[in-house]
């Protein structure tokens, strides 16, 4: 004689379970196959543990696909803004490079050789420092007075080579540019790290 063990089973539908999702709790009857217990959650958490997945793999997928699909000016955007946080991280705590007023909350990385007209030094650190609101967008820079703190602030050794490189052309690629990516939000982990201890 053989046995239907979905009919033989079918003693188990009569208890119910409680759920062993911590926020659920909620009673239900447990689905069983061949007399065991499929799950020990709820159906509706059932489904949503599966749309969480989804959404967690389709997050991933979604990021592979937008980094293939970013242009060189996407990078460089991406690089300046992570390039600027690692400027006002390093330099806070320390004077308005211009005017020399203490920098508040909020204040720019400011270049001393303009990024229009120098792109070769837009990522250079000694052409980049901390500088007031006031000073980078009010008085378009501060160049003059900023041009007088860079070599006490850099050294004048330092200021010498930023000004025989300000020369050189420089063409990042898009691996450069990732490269530098990575690098300056390491830097920028690191310095936070530092921060908070």
């Amino acid at each position: 004689m053989r046995i239907n063990w979905y009919r033989s089973s079918s003693i188990f539908n009569f208890c119910t379970m409680i759920c062993k999702n911590r926020n659920c709790k909620a009673e239900f009857e447990p689905i069983y196959r061949n007399g065991i217990i499929v799950s020990r959650y709820c159906i509706p958490c059932l489904s949503k543990k599966g749309k969480e997945k989804q959404d967690k793999d389709w997050k991933k997928e979604k990021a592979i696909i937008r980094d293939n699909i970013k242009t060189k000016s996407d990078y460089m955007r991406e690089l300046q803004r992570t390039f600027n946080k690692y400027i006002r991280l390093r330099d806070k705590g320390k004077p308005c490079i211009s005017c020399g007023r203490p920098l508040r909350e909020k204040y720019d990385a400011g270049h001393c050789f303009s990024v229009g007209a120098y792109p070769n030094l837009r990522f250079n650190e000694d052409n980049v420092h901390g500088q007031c609101v006031a000073c980078n967008q009010h008085k378009h820079g501060n160049v003059t007075e900023y041009t007088i703190n860079l070599p006490k602030r850099i050294g004048y050794e330092r200021y010498g080579a930023l000004l025989d490189k300000r020369k050189d052309p420089k063409n990042y690629t898009i691996s450069d540019l990732k490269e530098l990516l990575e690098t300056y939000k390491r830097m920028n982990n690191e310095l936070e790290r530092l921060r908070t201890d």
